[in-house]
C-alpha cells in the first residue's frame, strides 16, 4: 500500500514539472485534474492523467517481464 503510494506521490511531482509541456497533447485537461490560482500563481494537481500513466507503466512492465 505504502509503495503505491509512494509511487504515485512521486509521479505528481514529475508530472506537475512536466504539464505545461504535456498540455500540448492534450495531458492534464482530462476529468480529475485540477488546476486553480492561488496568490498569482498557477497550481496543477494532475491527479487523473497520474493514475493513468501510473496505469500504463505498470502494464508495460508487466509485460516487458
Amino acid at each position: 500500500m505504502i509503495r503505491w503510494f509512494l509511487t504515485i506521490f512521486i509521479a505528481m511531482i514529475v508530472f506537475s514539472a512536466m504539464l505545461p509541456w504535456l498540455e500540448k497533447f492534450g495531458i492534464g485537461r482530462l476529468p480529475g485534474d485540477f488546476s486553480f490560482t492561488l496568490f498569482g500563481r498557477r497550481i496543477l494537481l494532475p491527479f487523473a492523467s497520474t493514475i493513468l500513466f501510473s496505469m500504463v507503466i505498470f502494464l508495460i512492465g508487466k509485460f516487458v517481464r
